[in-house]
């Protein structure tokens, strides 16, 4: 069936839409920690957060749209990594939307974090199926498995305020081995593969469990581990930072998706850590100022893509 023209916008919207979606959230929180950490005024982060939300769910309004008039293109998008890191970062941002609204509804914090919950295990599940039934030079480890195995590290930034400490501590307690072990997956993978300079943004990935075990550890009072992970976090992301043209050879792609949230996750760990020395508040402060160039731009850029067309062909979203 031949789309309308109301339709035709909605007839390929891609899941590359959702990481810089995520990035979005993740450093209007860290804006709204910042307003306790410098005493300055939370309204400019609540309407930043408020904006987003809309924008994110567009973006989920605009996907459904495709998915109810073709089921079978959610399977299709999962068959590729552009669209597997999109739908996982599509569920991972309906998680920090719980996080967003809990200050003004517990029950529809709690009621969104509980559909995040179910919507991201779906995709992971898919994710594992397709996985398991493809030949096996298409089984070969990625960051994107970070997304999408350990991405249920993000749900305690919502769980715990929401009262489930004991939940956070389970999902850490389970993912973190995952989270080793494609470390080392990918690791010795490379050394057999080295990664092609379009994919290379997407390593910034790995660097995301870090900083989460560290928000998660210091949300549940355990200051010491935090601050490990945050030692370990500022050690990273030096490394990348110092590898910046070597993850950026390829020139912007939407995979400069994968640059945002991993940023916004450093930046709210920094501001966690802020009480337990001035180097952590310090480096909050700078990784928020810089992140929030950082994330607007690539969100800006990509996001634009989308509203041209464009980013549906790019990212070779199924089309309805």
């Amino acid at each position: 069936m031949k789309a309308t023209g109301r339709f035709k916008f909605f007839r390929q919207t891609s899941p590359a839409v959702f990481p810089p979606i995520l990035g979005l959230f993740g450093i209007g929180l860290a804006w709204r920690r910042a307003a306790d950490v410098f005493s300055i005024s939370g309204g400019p982060a609540e309407l930043a957060l408020g904006a987003i939300t809309l924008l994110f769910l567009f973006a989920l309004f605009a996907y459904f749209a495709k998915f109810l008039r073709r089921p079978a293109s959610f399977i299709e998008d999962l068959r590729i990594l552009p669209g597997r890191s999109g739908l996982s970062a599509g569920t991972a941002s309906a998680m920090l939307l719980a996080a967003v609204i809990l200050p003004y509804s517990v029950s529809a914090a709690s009621l969104t974090l509980v559909v995040a919950l179910v919507a991201h295990a779906v995709v992971a599940f898919a994710v594992i199926l397709i996985l398991w039934s493809a030949p096996p030079e298409q089984r070969s480890m990625s960051p994107v498995w970070q997304l999408t195995l350990v991405g249920f590290i993000i749900a305690p930034v919502a769980a715990i305020p929401l009262g489930a400490a004991l939940i956070s501590q389970l999902i850490m307690v389970a993912t973190l081995p995952m989270a080793i072990a494609i470390w080392i997956g990918h690791a010795l993978t490379t050394r057999r593969q080295p990664v092609p300079p379009p994919l290379r943004p997407l390593l910034l990935i790995h660097f995301s469990p870090l900083c989460l075990f560290g928000i998660t550890s210091a949300l549940i009072g355990l200051t010491g581990i935090a601050a490990v992970f945050g030692w370990l976090s500022i050690g990273v992301l030096a490394v990348f930072i110092f590898r910046f043209r070597y993850l950026t050879s390829a020139g912007f792609t939407p995979m400069w998706g994968a640059f945002t949230f991993p940023l916004a996750a450093f930046s709210n760990l920094m501001l966690l850590l802020a009480p337990v020395g001035e180097p952590f508040r310090i480096l909050g402060g700078l990784s928020l100022i810089a992140g929030t160039f950082v994330v607007v731009y690539i969100a800006q850029r990509i996001l634009k893509l989308w509203a041209n067309g464009k980013l549906g062909p790019i990212t070779n979203a199924s089309q309805v």
